[in-house]
């Protein structure tokens, strides 16, 4: 552990929609692991950065926001609690300042803090696509940035590029967990045979995707129910759209269990036979469970038409794009529907073969993201700890020569 001088690290983290906020949650834990406890945490999360002690300055749902059109109507809360944020900062005057993915959000709280003259450290964890769309971020973001911790490890050279510095910390999907579920545990506690067929169904964790997928998802089940005959639908989800969830499900096939929390959700993943996920880091938790899955996604149609003109790359899920290949079936735009949808589960569920594949892919991809050496939360806290070490013995070094 990098030496901070006997001083107490205080360090204010900002996640602004449920996945940053898991990986949040598992960096703090890292923190106080590296640091003995003696770490001050402030900043904003959901349950997960709860749990490891922060009362978050706003609520996640003000946040979890996603697509053009979704976020202009919310643009004068998302500016106000943007201006709450930078002005509780200014007021702490934490050693180092986190933000978590949601570049919307967070970007704008790096850009106002250096707007005003602040210089105290800046860090990003999770790079955006710009490998995928807008490499022209790469370099708004050393604007403003002092570091970036990287999921992926073809990520780095895109930004040391425009003279941010980054470091690859490896995904911290693979310290969640997900491939140590207990299925006998999950069906013992809902009832549920051996032989029962269980499908887990993942809409997403923001308001407008689960609005919007979840009518399209239970038509789909509905075709997958004449083609495969009876099964139980497992939906994991978080609590500000657990809500919603269990409304919209209601009336489907299914009979659909709602579980909250990783280890309700592993347990899940461990006792079903296949799963439909909103595209998203939720991929990478359902290859580490060995999990054959489809993806799905929908934006509004303003959000949908402007990506139709900048994204460079033919495969969205992390999966595929780790293996370079179009392993897990995506459903996006107009291919986000119910036909193609049952058909993809159908085959997931029925022909072995597709499954050995997914199942051999997955495990391929899995130790493509697994880096040598100490866990993603763990390196990316230490390399934090650096970064506030490194600032310390600066500004001392400062401090001795104004003496002289």
């Amino acid at each position: 552990m990098p030496d901070t001088g006997g001083k107490v690290p205080y360090i204010f983290v900002v996640a602004g929609e449920p996945s940053g906020d898991a990986l949040g949650g598992a960096l703090i834990g890292a923190l106080r692991e590296r640091t003995g406890g003696r770490l001050r945490v402030a900043g904003i999360g959901g349950e997960q950065m709860a749990a490891q002690g922060v009362q978050s300055l706003v609520p996640l749902s003000d946040l979890a926001v996603a697509g053009v059109a979704e976020v202009l109507p919310r643009a004068p809360l998302i500016l106000r609690r943007v201006r709450e944020t930078v002005a509780a900062i200014q007021v702490d005057l934490p050693d180092a300042v986190v933000t978590i993915d949601s570049s919307g959000f967070s970007w704008r709280i790096a850009q106002r803090l250096r707007g005003r003259g602040e210089t105290l450290p800046l860090i990003h964890y999770v790079a955006p696509m710009v490998w995928a769309w807008r490499p022209g971020r790469a370099r708004r973001m050393a604007r403003w940035y002092d570091h970036l911790l990287a999921l992926l490890p073809f990520e780095p050279p895109y930004f040391e590029a425009v003279g941010l510095k980054a470091t690859y910390v490896g995904h911290p999907v693979l310290e969640s967990g997900a491939d140590r579920g207990d299925a006998d545990r999950f069906r013992g506690q809902y009832g549920l045979t051996r032989d029962e067929l269980l499908i887990a169904v993942l809409p997403g964790s923001r308001g407008g995707e689960v609005r919007r997928l979840m009518p399209i998802f239970g038509e789909t089940l509905r075709l997958l129910q004449q083609r495969v005959g009876p099964f139980r639908v497992v939906m994991p989800t978080v609590a500000h759209v657990a809500d919603a969830v269990a409304a919209g499900a209601r009336g489907w096939p299914g009979n659909a269990i709602i579980v909250r929390g990783n280890e309700a959700k592993y347990d899940a993943f461990a006792a079903s036979r296949a799963a439909l996920a909103a595209s998203g880091t939720v991929a990478l938790e359902l290859a580490l469970a060995g999990l054959p899955m489809a993806v799905a996604y929908r934006l509004n149609p303003l959000t949908e038409a402007l990506l139709n003109h900048v994204v460079k790359v033919r495969q969205v899920n992390l999966i595929n794009l780790l293996l370079d290949r179009a392993l897990v079936p995506e459903h996006l735009r107009d291919r986000c529907a119910p036909g193609p949808l049952a058909a993809s589960l159908a085959a997931l569920i029925e022909d072995e073969d597709v499954r050995s594949a997914h199942c051999r892919g997955y495990d391929t991809a899995m130790r493509r993201l697994r880096g040598a050496g100490t866990s993603p939360s763990r390196a990316a806290a230490d390399r934090i700890l650096a970064i506030i070490a490194a600032r310390s013995d600066t500004n001392s070094a400062l401090r001795e020569t104004h003496d002289e």
